[in-house]
């Protein structure tokens, strides 16, 4: 199991026995959730997919389709008159409230009910049965795969939905809303019912994320600055009224929906979700928040502690490293014979979660089948934050597990000795040079060293 994906199942088992928060109830079909239901999903801008527990599970997105509806009417009308019919100001007030403009009927923004239903309506379409049919294209898009919908909850969010329709009908009554209220809620109703899982909704953040490109897929689904307006709106209004305080605390653009869906958003780094059906007061989803909030706090997500990238973090990935040291004619042959056992992979920079998968990633892909050494050069690496520490050793464990030896040269000692391995005992030696690590590998493997499980007691530190 991959480091990523242990991290998950690890906050996963933390985040299972929180009780607390009731499961949507005003739509009768809603009501019927397991309340123990809980998976987490993670995607990466390199489209790798992470998940923990129940996150295949099918629900109703609901509100968590609005930034992406949103994104879709954005490309329709363009930036300066999707500001003019939908503003972007937090309302401060429950999610289904009257958050009009007085006078002119505009919606406070786009994430509340109101601004929702008014956006539904501005995506272009001949009529009610193409504007569905283009939301759906678009959720499929973000999602990378073909979505459907849930007849089920659609009917019965019809049946209840009588605020949204006086919402809508107000609407219309103010000179905001040109189409006929009952078909523009029919439509909205029909948006929220389409099923997605959370590892679905972990893949349409991070297509926010990446600018619009699905990182799975590789299609572009909206421009980058589409997204880019996208997840300001949501990182001021997509949690309701408890959008402040989650901005402080978890600092990531996001938006959750009555199902228990909960979407965050790293730009430029992953797209994760929770799905969790017991609501809060606000109507966030209780483990969602929770879980998120853990995210944020191990692994430094938040938005104002993101260090300005400049250069990539994985400088080399190549086998067949060598050292200074001098060698006989017949130690050169036998180095050149297994050039392959030997590979070195670097990395430069501060290594925050996005930086640490992308070298756990990079590792993966150049470590042989057979068991050999790996040094990993951290030499020009200036800080890893703990979360990740623990992250890249739990990695390095694994890897050592099956068999190869590992050397980590750095000048300061980033991973600390029993870090990710269970009995405590290290599972890398250290050395503070690259040279000196290359050095150390070939000296084994000279001597015949076989290469197998975890380094002997008393080498290296």
């Amino acid at each position: 199991m991959d480091p990523v994906t242990k991290a998950l199942d690890e906050l996963h088992r933390r985040i299972s026995g929180l009780k607390g928060g009731e499961v949507a109830s005003y739509i009768p079909k809603l009501a019927q959730a397991d309340p123990e239901d809980f998976g987490i999903a993670i995607t990466s801008m390199g489209g790798r997919r992470y998940q923990a527990g129940k996150a295949d599970i099918e629900f109703t997105i609901q509100s968590v389709s609005k930034p992406f509806v949103y994104a879709l009417a954005l490309t329709d009308l363009g930036p300066d008159e999707m500001l003019r019919r939908v503003g972007a100001e937090p309302s401060g007030e429950a999610f289904n409230a009257i958050s009009l403009e007085p006078g002119t009927g505009r919606p406070a923004n786009p994430m509340v009910n109101a601004g929702a239903i008014a956006t539904t309506a501005l995506v272009s379409a001949a009529d009610s049965e193409a504007r569905s049919a283009r939301i759906l294209d678009c959720l499929s898009a973000f999602a990378g795969r073909r979505l459907g919908y849930d007849e089920e909850v659609c009917a019965s969010e019809a049946a209840t939905g009588d605020r949204n329709r006086a919402l809508a009908y107000l609407m219309r009554s103010a000179g905001s809303l040109s189409d006929d209220p009952y078909a523009v809620t029919a439509t909205y109703f029909r948006q929220c019912s389409v099923l997605v899982t959370a590892a679905d909704l972990a893949v349409m953040a991070a297509t926010l994320a990446n600018g619009g490109r699905n990182p799975v897929t590789g299609e572009q689904v909206v421009e980058r600055g589409v997204a880019v307006r996208t997840l300001a709106v949501m990182a001021t209004c997509g949690m309701y009224d408890g959008a402040g305080e989650w901005l402080l605390n978890v600092g990531l653009p996001a938006k959750s929906g009555v199902s228990g869906g909960l979407i965050a958003v790293g730009p430029g780094r992953f797209g994760v979700a929770v799905y969790s059906p017991p609501l809060d007061l606000v109507g966030n989803s209780v483990r969602g928040v929770a879980a998120l909030t853990v995210m944020s706090e191990r692994l430094s997500l938040h938005l104002m502690h993101a260090p300005v990238h400049l250069t990539a973090t994985v400088t080399d990935t190549g086998h067949g490293a060598r050292s200074s040291c001098v060698r006989s004619a017949e130690q050169t042959a036998l180095l050149n014979c297994s050039s392959g056992r030997i590979i070195a992979v670097g990395a430069q920079g501060e290594l925050e979660f996005t930086e640490t998968e992308q070298l756990l990633g990079a590792v993966e892909g150049a470590v042989p089948a057979s068991p050999g050494w790996l040094v990993l050069d951290l030499m020009a690496v200036t800080g890893i934050r703990p979360g990740s520490a623990a992250m890249l050793a739990a990695g390095l464990a694994d890897i050592a597990r099956r068999g190869h030896r590992i050397v980590v040269a750095a000048q300061e000692p980033f991973l600390a000795a029993g870090d990710g391995h269970p009995d405590g005992h290290s599972d890398w030696r250290a050395f503070g040079s690259r040279d000196d690590a290359v050095a150390w590998c070939e000296d084994q493997l000279l001597a015949g060293e076989p290469s197998a499980g975890p380094p002997a007691a008393g080498g290296g530190s």
